[in-house]
């Protein structure tokens, strides 16, 4: 990685990186599915944070196509991992996480895949392959590092054991400047509205539940919100009896319309993104996005997880290039010597990298 950027620009400049990026992530992709590591049992991604948000729209698509994959917080099993047939995927876009790293240590060189941002890194070195999307400058709050990772994870889910790639993904960098244009004219007045909100409440359809995670992890670190994520017939298992005052993010298509329009209706304040046509109300706002690829779709919702988290902290007042509290153990520790040249994009292992600021991906 290039290095850190305020989180103003990392948004600004965030359509024209990924442009670019998401060229250098389809050749890297099918270079590795022309080598023959995108076959076999469908892959387990393991990652923290973001990064574990990530992976959840790119599983659905394996599901979808009939290949048994499952996403894993990296931190949250025993190890060593059990033996597998089923290769794993670390997700980590500093390529510094430490869970991460641990898990890929724990299981044979063969089965160790990776996808970073930051290469020459921890991660990057352990895999025997690895798919570098480009050492971006990105924010400590992710936007790029953030949105190329699901893009690399959905080309990898799109190839997996023979795929072909989408052919939206040529439409993606104009749809998401759609819906950044689309945010800049009203994220900020929604924000205003809902700027005493006491909490939030994401909530997304199956391949959204990483968006809504997303979401409530941008509010928590960028807008300092009480935030939680949940898949959407959770909500519907009790947990949304408990709505007030707060707000409420609903993502989907089905379902979720009608679950936006029962809260809406007993007075609380609802924000639905949603590829559907449907009326707004003073207590419903809906974002419209196109209707695409489990996958990209997340990209574009991330985009509106984006705005409204920084909007958010703009009208309540907080720097958003502060964070309350820095713990030394999530990040594991590199050479202190001058930084090694940026990497290409490309599907290579490579040697450690200089110690940097720590990141949240």
């Amino acid at each position: 990685m290039k290095g850190y950027v305020p989180l103003a620009e990392a948004r600004r400049n965030q359509a024209g990186h990924l442009e670019p990026a998401i060229a250098r992530i389809a050749e890297s992709a099918l270079a590795l599915q022309a080598a023959g590591a995108l076959s076999g049992p469908g892959p387990i991604f393991v990652g923290i944070g973001a990064s574990l948000a990530a992976a959840a729209a790119p599983v659905w698509v394996l599901r979808r196509r009939g290949i048994h994959s499952w996403r894993l917080g990296a931190g949250d099993l025993p190890l060593p991992f059990p033996v597998s047939e089923h290769p794993i995927i670390g997700i980590s876009q500093s390529g510094k996480s430490s869970e991460t790293l641990a898990v890929l240590e724990s299981v044979p060189p063969a089965q160790r895949l990776a996808v970073v941002n930051n290469a020459p890194s921890p991660i990057s070195e352990v895999a025997s392959r690895s798919l570098v999307l480009g050492n971006i400058p990105d924010s400590y709050a992710s936007t790029i590092g953030y949105t190329a990772t699901i893009v690399a994870l959905g080309m990898i889910a799109d190839l997996w054991d023979g795929g072909s790639l989408d052919p939206d993904w040529e439409l993606l960098a104009d749809d998401f400047r759609a819906v950044e244009a689309q945010l800049a004219t009203r994220s900020l007045g929604i924000a205003e509205r809902l700027a005493g909100a006491p909490s939030a409440d994401f909530v997304g359809s199956g391949p959204a539940v990483g968006s809504a995670e997303a979401g409530a992890l941008l509010f928590r670190e960028v807008a300092r919100v009480h935030s939680t994520a949940m898949s959407t017939r959770q909500y519907l298992h009790g947990s949304m009896e408990s709505a007030g005052d707060g707000m409420h993010v609903i993502l989907g298509d089905e379902r979720e319309i009608l679950l936006a329009q029962t809260l809406s209706s007993a007075g609380h304040q609802v924000v639905l993104v949603t590829s559907q046509d449907v009326p707004e109300t003073s207590s419903l706002t809906t974002i419209s996005l196109p209707r695409r690829h489990a996958a990209q779709r997340a990209v574009l919702e991330a985009a509106v997880m984006q705005a409204f988290a920084n909007d958010m902290a703009v009208v309540r007042g907080i720097d958003v290039e502060e964070f309350v509290f820095h713990n030394a153990d999530t990040k594991v520790e590199t050479d202190a010597g001058a930084a090694a040249p940026a990497a290409a994009a490309g599907v290579t292992p490579a040697a450690p990298v200089a110690a940097s600021a720590d990141g949240r991906g």
